[in-house]
């Protein structure tokens, strides 16, 4: 689950972490007065005006805008909100802008120069421990840095059941090329922010950038959190966060009907039980000279409505010119599931205007062949792999 920046923020605020601060605001007045607010509570004569979606890049698509003056504020928010910012990360048709965040400027006069730096937190999946990925390049994206000038991109392992050691943050901060009350502000910065990942249960802490001001305090100017959707129970407080005007409608309207379904760029639809299968099936659809449009997995319980309700959220996508169910019979009994897509085309009427290929094996499989072939439906039977794959061809042949 994605968090916003100002959730993020907010987030790691609450373990410590110092940030930028800002308030979010959802029309141009309200950033006049956000703006006003943070004035008297920072001191701060110059605003960040900041698009809150789910996408890097912002800056780049004009999402992030400085305000010196409180005319400017309004002018740059009423822009900004209700546009379809467009960035690397986002849709090519881009991403509605619901509200932005007014923050403080961070970027002020003082003995010392400001300097960025870029800071993560996740797992490495290669050795099973958390890891802190940063580098003195911040500010550029980090993928640039890693081709570019990869010796400039440090990494330090964390033992999940030791957490993180005070050497570990002290190395960070050295390595960082701080000194001082700098590189104190850092050591608690790095601590705090590690403290936060493991607590929220996140997947990823992006921070670019971590700023080191001009007075040498550490904080974080943005944030990228994600949260792992698995543990969200553990986290009611986290849960509501979610903002589903950010997620693809298809997956969302999936997701409350209890299926696992992503959606892709190919034409041909994907009804499957099981994830390793649902991942051979898009095998197969792609060496049958296809593509797959979604990865689906309805699970164990194949009745007849579920069916139907992974028929219609697959025939959403305008792009799917065929679909393909592959279903193993273990839990269930392949005769029930035949059964279900019977009774689900049935009920759907003239909705389904593109040919269907089923594949059934395990349990009951003849069974099941034999009530598809005697239905009377547009709908091609098939037990084996290549026999289900010969048939994607030919439908596909004929578009």
């Amino acid at each position: 689950m994605n968090l916003h920046e100002y959730q993020g923020k907010e987030l790691l605020n609450s373990f410590g972490v110092r940030i930028q601060r800002g308030i979010v605001v959802d029309n141009p007045k309200k950033a006049v007065d956000a703006a006003k607010q943070l004035t008297v509570e920072t001191g701060t004569g110059w605003w960040v005006i900041k698009a809150q979606i789910h996408a890097g890049g912002r800056g780049k698509g004009g999402g992030v805008k400085l305000a010196k003056n409180l005319a400017e504020v309004e002018t740059i928010s009423e822009n900004i909100i209700g546009m379809m910012l467009i960035t690397p990360q986002t849709p090519p048709q881009g991403k509605k802008v619901h509200q932005v965040l007014i923050a403080e400027d961070v970027y002020y006069p003082g003995e010392n120069s400001p300097e960025e730096y870029y800071m993560s937190v996740l797992l490495n999946r290669a050795t099973g421990k958390n890891m802190i990925m940063y580098s003195t390049e911040g500010g550029m994206d980090i993928e640039t840095v890693a081709e570019e000038t990869p010796h400039l991109i440090f990494t330090e392992e964390i033992d999940p059941l030791i957490g993180l050691q005070p050497f570990q943050a002290r190395k960070i901060a050295f390595n960082l090329g701080l000194s001082g009350n700098a590189l104190k502000e850092m050591i608690k910065f790095v601590s705090s922010l590690y403290t936060a990942f493991v607590q929220s249960d996140a997947s990823l802490f992006e921070i670019n950038p971590v700023l080191k001001t001009s007075d040498d305090k550490i904080l974080a100017v943005d944030s990228k959190v994600v949260l792992d959707d698995n543990a969200l129970y553990r986290h009611k407080d986290l849960a509501v966060l979610r903002d589903y005007r950010e997620e693809n409608e298809i997956e969302v309207e999936a997701n409350a009907a209890g299926l696992n379904y992503v959606d892709l760029d190919g034409n041909v639809g994907c009804m499957v039980n099981g994830a390793g299968l649902a991942m051979s099936t898009m095998d197969l659809i792609k060496q049958s000279g296809g593509e797959p449009a979604n990865f689906l997995d309805v699970g164990g319980t194949a009745d007849a409505k579920r069916v139907e309700t992974a028929f219609r959220i697959i025939l959403k996508d305008s792009n799917v010119k065929a679909i393909l169910v592959n279903i193993f019979g273990g839990i269930v009994r392949c005769d029930r599931v035949a059964q279900g897509i019977i009774d689900a085309y049935r009920n759907m009427g003239d909705a389904i205007k593109i040919p269907i290929i089923v594949r059934l094996q395990g349990t009951n499989a003849i069974e099941a062949k034999q009530l598809i072939d005697e239905s009377g439906l547009d709908v091609i039977s098939a037990t084996e792999f290549q026999e289900a794959a010969d048939k994607v061809q030919q439908v596909l042949s004929k578009i």
